[in-house]
C-alpha cells in the first residue's frame, strides 16, 4: 500500500493495524522519496487462512459410503 506523508498522519492506526492483519508492506512518499513499513518477521501464509466449514454432517458418516459411482476411469 502507498499513502502519502499526509495520509499516514491520518490514519496512522488504521494503516498500522492493516499492515499488521495483512502483512502488506506500507510505503510512505514524502518529498519524492519512499520509505518503508515493513512487518519484522513475516507471517505464515497458512496463519491468514479463513476457518472454513468444508463438511456439513458427521465425517462418520462418509467413511462407509460406496465411491465407487463418483470415480471414473482416467482415458
Amino acid at each position: 500500500m502507498r499513502v502519502t506523508a499526509s495520509k499516514l498522519r491520518e490514519n496512522v492506526y488504521r494503516i498500522l493495524d492493516e499492515a499488521i492483519e495483512t502483512g502488506v508492506p506500507v510505503e510512505i512518499v514524502r518529498k519524492g522519496v519512499v520509505l518503508r513499513i515493513v512487518l519484522e518477521q513475516q507471517p505464515s501464509k497458512l496463519s491468514r487462512l479463513k476457518k472454513r466449514s468444508a463438511f456439513v454432517g458427521d465425517p462418520d458418516d462418509i467413511i462407509g459410503m460406496d465411491w465407487s459411482s463418483e470415480w471414473t476411469e482416467l482415458k
